[in-house]
């Protein structure tokens, strides 16, 4: 690792507007990781076809991803973000690791068996390979370290595999073995009606998460109908494990607060959830509130967002293309 460039790479897929899991697993990390490194950001919009998509929507869906990284705080001008499709290399690179990666490795990816459930045979392959452009995605910059939450862990596993066996196969010292970097209390925030499922865009009810362009009344009202029970609220973190929703409402507070759950707990042990709630629907409010507006001032130049991403891919390009060039001349390609 240590010949390696230190360099992050992450990506967000752009299916509907982004919601508070997606800013606190992922975003609000992203701001902080570019204090520090070298972050290359990409809307990883061949990822999002794995399932049919609107391309009207996929295409406005891009623009604000786009927009929530520059509200949140990621700088555009220091850092790449860009829009994965328009960089060719990655699914050149990715041809490569389909040819380099196992079937058995992909069998045994967890998120595919969930997503294709009993309908494995009927899925495009695109939802079954694309761990391997993931890790194409990664790889094609040489990152080093990759900021996952706990459901992503196992495709980050499989790049590194992918990348050894690449070195291994080819007798090089090549791609890096990229590290998880895994951050703050609410690396999996879940969902708001059902504290054991996480928070998704894709969840049938509204009010079981949390959008950053809601409206403050949204925010209050969403919070204050979030499932919750009829017992006070525990005075320690072991008993909030058989308390799913609790855990979830306290987590998201601590993480907007930058406070360990413990310091959280402290202030609500033995008192109703209205308070937990009241507190909570402020805080957020107070959070998503500027960047919300933030989000819609820069929607409304999309002109302007286009150009962004058209700045990020030319300096993407200028990175990956001279890795994949390499990788042409490793494995025998003129």
């Amino acid at each position: 690792m240590s010949s390696f460039q230190k360099r992050v790479f992450s990506g967000v897929q752009p299916t509907g507007t982004l919601h508070l899991g997606n800013y606190l697993g992922a975003i609000k990390n992203f701001v902080e990781l570019q204090k520090e490194f070298e972050c290359i950001y990409c809307v990883v919009d061949q990822h999002a076809i794995t399932v049919e998509q609107n391309p009207a929507e996929l295409r406005s869906n891009t623009l604000e991803v786009l927009a929530s990284f520059i509200a949140a705080g990621v700088d555009y001008k220091k850092q790449i973000i860009f829009q994965q499709s328009s960089v060719a290399e990655h699914s050149q690179l990715a041809w490569v690791f389909n040819c380099v990666s196992r079937i058995g490795w992909l069998n045994r990816m967890t998120q595919f068996k969930d997503k294709a459930g009993k309908n494995k045979e009927n899925v495009s392959v695109g939802l079954m390979v694309y761990p391997n452009l993931m890790a194409a995605d990664i790889l094609a910059y040489l990152a080093t370290h990759v900021p996952v939450g706990d459901d992503q862990k196992q495709h980050l596993e499989l790049s590194r595999d992918i990348a050894q066996k690449f070195n291994n196969d080819f007798k090089v010292d090549f791609f890096p073995l990229p590290e998880p970097l895994i951050y703050g209390n609410a690396t999996r925030v879940m969902s708001l009606r059902d504290g054991t499922k996480k928070m998704s865009k894709s969840d049938a009810s509204e009010f079981s998460r949390i959008l950053l362009t809601d409206s403050d009344d949204d925010i209050s009202s969403k919070i204050k109908k979030a499932k919750s029970d009829s017992d006070l609220i525990p005075d320690n973190k072991d008993q909030l494990q058989n308390k799913p929703e609790c855990l979830n409402l306290i987590n998201i507070l601590s993480a907007c607060s930058n406070e360990s759950i413990e310091k959280t707990l402290v202030s609500y042990a033995g008192k109703e959830y209205s308070k937990l709630k009241n507190d909570l629907a402020d805080k957020l409010i107070q959070v998503i509130g500027p960047i919300r507006t933030e989000i819609l001032n820069l929607l409304n130049n999309k002109d302007e967002l286009n150009k962004v991403l058209d700045m990020g891919s030319e300096k993407a390009s200028t990175i990956a293309g001279p890795i994949l060039k390499e990788v042409y001349k490793i494995v025998g390609f003129r």
